[in-house]
């Protein structure tokens, strides 16, 4: 343990040696100059596309600090992104103007430096931001590296310490920036305690039990119709199986049509819930479920969100042709909890 930590030690050291002969070199390049490098640098990198794919991350799913939320995505090597729209929002500034708005952004970034006569690192990456692609595919993103929004709220903090630097329009980012670091200032103390404490394990297993309290109910409730006959249909198309033309009380469904609504359903519907309700389903002498599962999903929070749920499902059906298509569609979008989330690799 001593040794791997004296060799991380002096990788850190030598990346420090590193990058101060590159600070060097950088103040010594035309602006041109550097967005060159760092674009051959991207496509060395990630292929001539330059797009990296991300892991994990949904614009549904936001980080909130203060009254501002920020999507941010996790890619396939590891790196923590927010995107491009997100550091504008999180330190007061528009967003509007798209590709311009942001590079309105980086040359106010550009101005401090100069000001401040610091190495201009901070302002190139951020005229070369990751161009990323979502995981549930679809439009294209732009973002940074997560530390990126430190080092532009430090920068401002730093100029807002020099009188005069910021105009008055300007001091309003530098008062985004202040609470963007007690805000992460805070979490960071938290995560480092919960980490050395253990007591992130027991964060966990806290964060599960409220999720199931939410979704479960204590009682069982009434029966209510909720699988709608488009669901089954769609099934059943996918599945090349014959449609029975008759009444819904006398339509006999294959024994295979309860394994696959747990997998579509069930398992992507919230961690552990599939698992808690079966838990709590009691069993007839042949090992059939006594009631519906639905009928313990609480009326507030599990049963609206097993609707929308099933509305998605039903829709990615019948945007497919064939079982293995909607699978994958399925699997991209809606992924089981606690699988590895669908990477869209070429055949």
């Amino acid at each position: 343990m001593g040794e791997l930590k004296a060799t991380e030690a002096a990788k850190a050291l030598s990346a420090l040696g590193a990058s101060k002969g590159g600070l060097a070199r950088a103040k010594s390049l035309t602006p041109a100059q550097r967005s060159e490098i760092a674009r051959t640098a991207g496509a060395a990198r990630w292929g001539a596309d330059g797009i990296v794919r991300a892991t994990h991350g949904s614009p549904e799913r936001p980080l909130k600090i203060g009254d501002w939320e920020v999507t941010c995505y996790v890619l396939e090597d590891g790196r923590r992104v927010i995107s491009q729209r997100g550091l504008q929002t999180a330190i007061g500034m528009s967003t509007s103007g798209g590709s311009s708005g942001a590079h309105r952004t980086a040359n106010f970034i550009e101005k401090i430096e100069s000001k401040l006569n610091v190495g201009n690192n901070l302002s190139v990456r951020m005229k070369n931001p990751i161009l990323l692609m979502p995981p549930t595919g679809g439009l294209r993103a732009y973002g940074y590296e997560a530390t990126t929004l430190i080092d532009v709220c430090e920068l401002i903090l730093k100029a807002r310490d020099m009188k005069g630097m910021l105009l008055p329009s300007q001091e309003k980012y530098a008062i985004a920036a202040d609470i963007v670091i007690r805000a992460f200032a805070k979490v960071g103390i938290i995560a480092v305690i919960d980490e050395v404490t253990g007591y992130q394990d027991v964060r966990a297993k806290d964060a599960l039990a409220k999720i199931l309290e939410a979704f479960i109910a204590k009682e069982l409730r009434p029966y209510v119709g909720t699988f709608k006959v488009d669901f089954y249909k769609e099934m059943f198309r996918l599945r090349k199986w014959s449609w029975p033309n008759l009444p819904a009380e006398q339509r006999k469904r294959p024994a295979l049509v309860g394994k696959i609504t747990n997998d579509i359903v069930y398992d992507r519907l919230a961690p552990g819930v599939r698992q808690e309700l079966h838990r709590l389903t009691p069993r007839d002498d042949k090992g059939r479920l006594k009631h519906k599962l639905f009928q313990r999903l609480t009326e507030d929070v599990g049963h609206p969100k097993l609707e929308e749920h099933l509305d998605r499902v039903t829709t990615l059906m019948s945007a497919a042709d064939e079982w293995i298509e909607f699978k994958r569609l399925i699997d991209r979008a809606l992924p089981r909890y606690g699988d590895t989330p669908y990477l869209p690799f070429e055949e």
